[in-house]
């Protein structure tokens, strides 16, 4: 009897962005998730995050997914279907970075609130793309909450001089506009933790 092997391990992509998010690529059938964690009438301060993820040469990536996943302003996440119609937070989106002209992501969201003390307003961030086996995970907080980042437990167990990857910062003249970029390798590399 012949014993089968293992066998290779492959990559991702780079057809995964196609296939999760087709309205960005003008399919004909719609996505599950758009870029838009919140609609206009969430509750909270609405802001728009943006950014480009960026290989270890310092080249914008054009077929990277994001999956962000977030609580409303007042710390919760969403618990039903109903809830969600009824306040317009969805709390999770999906947004590829091959259809903007810049291949930037850009994600509509509210600024999330505190889920505890020791847990400052953030955003989870998955990052799947072409050459990877898996995919990472990171956090995007806020410039303008350096208070709450002080006390924040998983920003504290980053290096110091490391922290400043999970922070996305107002855009200068563009009111409630922040940019997060990502840097999957060299010597920006973004923090991403072993979940």
């Amino acid at each position: 009897m012949t014993t089968l092997k293992q066998t290779p391990s492959q990559t991702v992509g780079p057809y995964f962005a196609y296939g999760l998010c087709p309205q960005q690529y003008d399919f004909d059938f719609r996505s599950l998730f758009t870029p838009v964690l919140a609609d206009r009438e969430a509750a909270g301060e609405h802001v728009t995050i943006v950014g480009q993820v960026f290989d270890g040469d310092g080249k914008v990536i054009g077929d990277a997914m994001l999956e962000m996943s977030q609580v409303d302003a007042e710390g919760r996440f969403p618990e039903s279907r109903e809830e969600i119609l009824k306040t317009g937070f969805r709390g999770f989106a999906r947004v590829g970075t091959g259809t903007d002209p810049q291949q930037r992501f850009i994600v509509e969201t509210v600024k999330p609130g505190r889920v505890s003390p020791d847990r400052a307003p953030h955003l989870n961030v998955i990052v799947t793309m072409r050459g990877m086996l898996l995919h990472t995970f990171t956090r995007i907080y806020f410039e303008d909450e350096a208070e709450a980042n002080e006390h924040d437990a998983v920003l504290a167990a980053v290096p110091a001089d490391r922290r400043g990857t999970l922070i996305a910062r107002r855009e200068p003249n563009m009111a409630n506009v922040y940019r997060f970029d990502i840097h999957m390798q060299g010597d920006r590399e973004t923090v991403f933790f072993d979940l």
